[in-house]
């Protein structure tokens, strides 16, 4: 028990530290992103960390296996490099122990795996998208703040705002544009326009539904640049309608639904992708038992190359594992393939490879000359 328990602290240790470190690589890039779309104006700043808090159980479900599968890597590599690996071996603790161990520790890994992935992740996905599309939804100048200039439409217009007040109504609002026009020989030009009002709203007509842009008591100005004809109109109420951004009706995110929604009933068009994804959140937990199979016998190293040494061409194998099972989802979803004997294909051949990996060893290992025990020999 001595043993499992150090066994145990040094590979959780590794992998929250190893987990840390990817969360935090994750968490940060997201979050420029995401403050990239807040200073565009696609989303308020104040609901940023509440989106990266919605995907943080997503992210976690994915990084804890590779957190996970190297944690073993380097807990194992630095037994073998201090030497440690032989001092347990002359002790009577086999490598096939030590893979028990870590075995039982990665069960418990699997376990907070599956949980993410059937329970906490799909919920906090569904709560992302639901708060992501709102923002999307909004018009541009649900997004305008006070005292800064806006880029609008697609940048044919500039905005203005003095003051925003709680009822979303503009103050002291400014816009200058360009709207095509025809001069008299019928040839195409760019018409400035500039607007000034003190006041503007955003109002909905309840027949059509269509979006206006309410002005009150401005002043409106026209013109070619560098000409001096232009046009001045002052009014009292000017109203111009909005162009939707038309969305086409969009079909619920997969990743969102309960595990429960993606088996009871699907869709009858969508039932390869819903049983897909199912599989898919079963795949990760297993993900975890594997690798762990894996880095056992791919962590042997000589000490003269440090503990590092294998640790580049297992992840490059981890990733070429972690492709191997996209490429099952999206071929089961698309319904090329049946989803259970595709990860059940691959997941198979990984743990072929790791056993043999593990007897390869087993058989060096056999093959080396005897020695005592109190040099490290085995009984």
């Amino acid at each position: 028990m001595i043993i499992f328990r150090y066994l145990s602290r040094e590979l959780l240790a590794n992998t929250f530290a190893v987990c840390t470190v990817l969360m935090l690589v994750l968490l940060s890039g997201r979050f420029v992103r995401y403050l990239g779309q807040a200073v565009a104006g696609d989303l308020e700043p104040g609901v940023i960390f509440a989106i990266l808090g919605y995907r943080i159980p997503d992210f976690i479900q994915m990084t804890l296996p590779l957190a996970f599968f190297m944690a073993v890597m380097l807990t194992f590599g630095r037994l073998y490099v201090e030497s440690e690996m032989s001092v347990l071996r002359s002790c009577g603790i086999s490598e096939r122990r030590l893979l028990g161990y870590t075995l039982v520790v990665g069960t418990g890994i699997a376990l907070l795996v599956a949980w993410l992935s059937f329970v906490v992740a799909p919920s906090g996905t569904a709560k992302y998208l639901e708060l992501y599309t709102a923002q999307q939804q909004k018009s541009e100048l649900d997004q305008l703040s006070a005292q800064r200039f806006y880029s609008l439409d697609k940048g044919s217009l500039v905005a203005y705002v003095g003051a925003v007040e709680e009822d979303r109504a503009l103050r002291e609002l400014f816009m200058a544009m360009f709207r095509p026009a025809v001069d008299s020989s019928g040839r195409a030009l760019q018409s400035l326009v500039l607007v000034r009002a003190e006041r503007g709203q955003q109002l909905r007509d309840s027949a059509s539904g269509d979006d206006y842009l309410v002005l009150e008591n401005g002043v409106r100005v026209e013109g070619q640049p560098g000409s001096r004809e232009f046009r001045l109109t002052q009014f009292e109420q000017y109203g111009t309608r909005l162009e939707s951004d038309q969305r086409s009706e969009r079909r619920p995110d997969i990743d969102a639904l309960s595990s429960a929604e993606l088996l009871n009933q699907p869709p009858s068009s969508l039932r390869d992708e819903y049983r897909a994804t199912w599989y898919w959140r079963l795949a990760l937990p297993l993900l975890v038992l594997v690798v762990a199979l894996l880095a056992v016998p791919l962590a042997r190293t000589d000490p003269r190359k440090g503990r590092f040494g294998r640790l580049l061409p297992a992840i490059i194998l981890y990733f070429i594992y972690l492709v191997a099972l996209n490429a099952v989802r999206g071929s089961a979803a698309s319904g090329g393939l049946s989803p259970l004997w595709g990860f059940a294909l691959v997941h198979g051949l990984f743990v072929a490879l790791a056993l043999l990996l593990f007897f390869i060893g087993r058989l060096q290992l056999s093959r080396l000359p005897k020695r005592p025990l109190w040099l490290g020999g085995q009984r």
